[in-house]
């Protein structure tokens, strides 16, 4: 019997240990999912622009490349060593100048020969002119001296112009390059010595595809960056090819471009872009506003959340109402009170108490996401045709973190458009 008794005192022991143990883990595990099921994220931070129609600038966009309105690689004429190089890397240089001294000590020996020659065959002409005025010389004697004297003005001519082949002058103004010949060094005809390029004035040649023709005129401003988004370069449109390129189904354009400061360089690869005319009440974000995903483009906009909009009705309900529907006396007994009592003021002081309170509460924010419709693109900006409306607050930085519903602050205080420098500078 008393085994019996002890069994069952074990017994109801292990009941109770294993209900405790189970109870507590019941509640342990209901206590976390409410906790979870009430616990709210804290709101992320988000920069927003709003949304307003501007004026949009449209703009044929691509790839040209630089070269010097003159620009030629300089040759040499004839053969020769190379006797004086009259100029150096980066130079500029006027029309004309001499460039570059070949060896003509041969050349003018010659010269120097064919001019006494010529001055001999002079004298002769003007002696047998004298003789056919006098009547004594024949009309022979006078030809010969008068072809002997063509011939030596000739040979004298032809003799200075191989003497001046043996100098390397500039066709034009600019700036030489780097020298590509050495002194002592023995050139043949056609031997590129340096290039010279006016680098005052340059053209940019560009293809665009054939369906935007009609768009572009001759004086059409071309705009020119050489990296990032800056395009400080300004320029026209002087050429369009008429023909459009069969195989590629592209037109060449030719625009040119002031370079005063020399910052383009001949063969250079630049941004361009042909501004169209201006068109008004465009809406239009930063790119950075924008994602695209594998169902399309979206933005997130802000809004004011509904729960606090219904949370922030309930202190306004008047106090006076709840009596009157409790079975209480009606308002109008309410008189009978005592004059210094002030009755009326007495339910009115918590709702007096709790409106500033109200207003004085910014609304809770949230995110809607909002798939849209891309336009063109420009300057960081892209136009938007379908999704938003004017007045909208879309988030342009850190949408790579958000959700749909998700509760945020906005701080307009760091623009992703800007670089972080900048920003410090201007606060």
């Amino acid at each position: 019997m008393f085994v019996i008794k002890r069994f069952i005192i074990a017994f109801i022991l292990l009941v109770l240990v294993c209900g405790g143990i189970v109870g507590f883990n019941l509640f342990r595990d209901n206590a976390i999912k409410q906790f979870f099921a009430t616990m709210k994220p804290p709101a992320a931070t988000v920069s927003t622009v709003i949304v307003k129609p501007m004026t949009w600038t449209p703009g044929i966009e691509a790839i040209g490349t630089v070269s010097a309105v003159r620009g030629v690689d300089l040759t040499v004429e004839t053969a020769g060593i190379v006797k004086d190089i009259l100029f150096h890397a980066n130079q500029k240089v006027a029309a004309n100048a001499v460039l570059l001294q070949l060896d003509d000590e041969v050349e003018r020996a010659d010269l120097v020969a064919s001019k006494a020659q010529a001055t001999s065959d002079q004298t002769t002409l003007m002696r047998a002119l004298e003789l056919q005025k006098r009547g004594v010389g024949t009309d022979a004697t006078l030809d010969t001296a008068q072809a002997a004297a063509s011939v030596s003005a000739a040979q004298v001519n032809k003799l200075q112009a191989v003497l001046d082949q043996k100098q390397l002058t500039a066709p034009f103004k600019g700036t030489v390059g780097i020298p590509k010949i050495d002194l002592g060094q023995y050139l043949t005809p056609g031997t590129a010595v340096v290039t010279l390029q006016d680098m005052d004035t340059m053209r940019v040649d560009f293809t665009v595809p054939e369906q935007q023709l009609p768009q572009l005129k001759i004086g059409q401003t071309v705009r020119l960056g050489v990296g990032g988004g800056d395009m400080p370069f300004t320029g026209s449109i002087r050429g369009i090819d008429p023909k459009i390129d069969p195989t590629s189904r592209l037109v060449t354009v030719r625009a040119e471009v002031g370079n005063p400061e020399g910052k383009l360089t001949p063969g250079q690869f630049v941004q361009v872009r042909v501004e169209l005319p201006e068109e008004n009440d465009v809406l239009a974000l930063p790119q950075t506003a924008l994602t695209s995903s594998l169902y399309g483009d979206f933005v997130f906009v802000v809004r004011p959340a509904k729960s606090a909009e219904a949370n922030g009705a309930a202190p306004e309900a008047k106090p006076e109402e709840k009596p009157a529907a409790d079975g209480a006396k009606p308002a109008a007994e309410a008189p009978a009170a005592k004059p210094d009592e002030k009755p009326a003021a007495t339910p009115a002081k918590p709702a007096e108490e709790a409106k500033p309170a109200a207003e004085g509460q910014k609304p809770q924010l949230v995110l809607a996401q909002v798939f849209v419709k891309p336009g063109r693109r420009n300057a960081g900006l892209v136009e938007i045709l379908e999704g938003i409306a004017p007045g909208d607050q879309v988030v342009t930085a850190g949408q790579n973190r958000l959700s749909n519903g998700m509760s945020v602050a906005v701080d307009n205080t760091i623009d992703p458009s800007k670089p972080g420098n900048q920003q410090a500078a201007q606060q």
